[in-house]
């Protein structure tokens, strides 16, 4: 019998025959002390990519987003994030108690623009009644609106407007290598203008673990510290970096077929009754369709798929399906066929 497609996350990749022989190959040595020449590696590989001084291998996504907050930041900061951002809503409350920081959702749908930004930020308060502003936090591509990506000029004029608030700007570029592909532009892009950079090696780069964080080399030694501090010192972890290297070198171009995949599903999507989603906003490989009054649930309509697809129940009405490393052409057009059978075949083409 046929596995089911994964597509609950891009982040349930396994690694690839070149990978593991990557990783089994790899120089090691004891990186708290420094002595990793892979991880060393990875880092300089990282930081050339995104057109920065220096890179930080951590653990996750998740670590590397605490720490630019505690390195950012003060206890009693505030700071500014879109509507469903990844530190709001999965960091398991991290901001609140590690950095000590709140936060002040700006926007929908995770975008917002210059005047938005402005009107969320808190100035000077010589009463000392309001938290100060201190950090915005960007996310390229957005998991909760659907993998969108920030258009460049409209990047440049928000982080223009943060920075005549005098505002750190963090970029939590998880999918940022998506973002990249699906525009043709380098990921320095939105890197170069910012204080701070994440990416994701375990999601669309098909890594078992780990995220680099980024910036200057001032930033990045103040981080090592907070890497420490939370836990994230590794010691061999040169067999994870390699993962990483292989990944940079062999899993960036690829996406495109993760974006050409999750353009069909959410197109055969769009045909069929009962689900609602525009195919023509589905910019990179996350997909996320509506169910309409009368359809099954969420969680009924994923448990109908499971024989044939693992989809995510996201929401009090949305479906979130990933395209990723793992999921091949023949996984969609059973995720399809699975859906039409449990919604009805619906429109024609």
């Amino acid at each position: 019998m046929t596995a089911p497609g994964d597509f609950r996350s891009d982040t349930v990749t396994r690694p690839t025959a070149g990978m593991l022989r990557a990783m089994t190959e790899a120089s090691v040595g004891d990186d708290v002390f420094g002595d990793d020449p892979t991880v060393a590696a990875l880092q300089a590989r990282a930081a050339a990519l995104l057109g920065v001084e220096a890179a930080l291998f951590v653990p996750s996504g998740t670590m590397a987003n605490q720490i630019a907050m505690l390195t950012h930041c003060r206890p009693g900061d505030d700071v500014l994030v879109g509507e469903g951002s990844h530190s709001y809503l999965y960091e398991g409350g991290g901001g609140a108690a590690l950095a000590g920081v709140q936060f002040t959702l700006v926007g929908t749908g995770g975008l917002f623009d210059a005047a938005e930004l402005l009107a969320a930020v808190k100035g000077p308060d010589a009463s000392g009644h309001a938290p100060p502003t201190r950090l915005l936090m960007l996310e390229n591509t957005h998991n909760r609106g659907g993998g969108r990506i920030w258009a460049p000029d409209r990047f440049a004029a928000v982080v223009a407007a943060a920075r005549s608030r005098e505002l750190a700007i963090h970029l939590d570029g998880a999918r940022l290598f998506n973002a990249a592909v699906a525009t043709g532009l380098p990921p320095s892009t939105w890197a170069a203008r910012v204080d701070s950079v994440s990416f994701c090696l375990s999601k669309g780069l098909g890594c078992p673990v780990g995220s680099l964080l980024c910036g200057s080399e001032a930033f990045v030694r103040r981080a090592h510290r907070y890497r420490k501090m939370l836990g994230g010192g590794m010691r061999q972890s040169g067999l994870l970096a390699a993962a990483g290297l292989y990944a940079l070198e062999h899993h960036i171009e690829r996406l495109a077929e993760d974006h050409r995949r999750a353009r069909r599903l959410a197109e055969g999507l769009a045909r069929l009754p009962g689900l609602r989603i525009d195919p023509a906003g589905v910019e990179t490989n996350i997909v996320i369709a509506e169910l309409e009054p009368g359809a099954p649930t969420p969680a009924a309509f994923c448990a109908a798929l499971a024989t044939a697809a693992r989809a995510l129940p996201f929401g009090p009405r949305a479906v979130r399906f990933v395209t990723h490393l793992d999921v091949t052409d023949a996984d969609v057009e059973r995720a399809l066929s699975a859906a039409a059978s449990v919604l009805g075949e619906g429109r024609g083409p």
